[in-house]
């Protein structure tokens, strides 16, 4: 498969599960757009790619590091949780991205 190809398969993959997510929230159904956006089907075609072009140690890096990102997540999606109703959405979202990217900031300084 040459690169086109596959980084087009992965924008699609990308776009569907966005897309989906976004459809069933818009329709009031937010348990499974949640559920859709966290379903490791992104995380696990990424597991797939990296073993098929980058082997075993590879996949253990990214997976390994991919945990590190859990705790930013968590307050990012809780600042939305609570930032929205007090704030507005998109005093909250920047908000939210703010701590999230400052968080990561953090988990990187830690890491050294």
């Amino acid at each position: 498969m040459n690169e086109l190809v596959k980084y087009g398969v992965y924008f699609l993959l990308g776009g569907t599960i966005v897309s989906l997510s976004t459809y069933l929230g818009s329709q009031g159904r937010s348990f499974l757009a949640a559920f859709a956006s966290t379903f490791p089907a992104i995380t696990g075609a990424t597991f797939v790619l990296i073993y098929l072009n980058g082997g075993s140690d590879s996949l253990v890096g990214y997976a390994k590091n991919l945990l590190w990102f859990v705790p930013p997540w968590i307050v990012y999606v809780t600042a939305m949780i609570v930032g929205v109703p007090r704030l507005g959405f998109w005093p909250a979202m920047a908000l939210s991205m703010t701590l999230y990217m400052a968080c990561v900031g953090i988990v990187k300084l830690a890491l050294r």
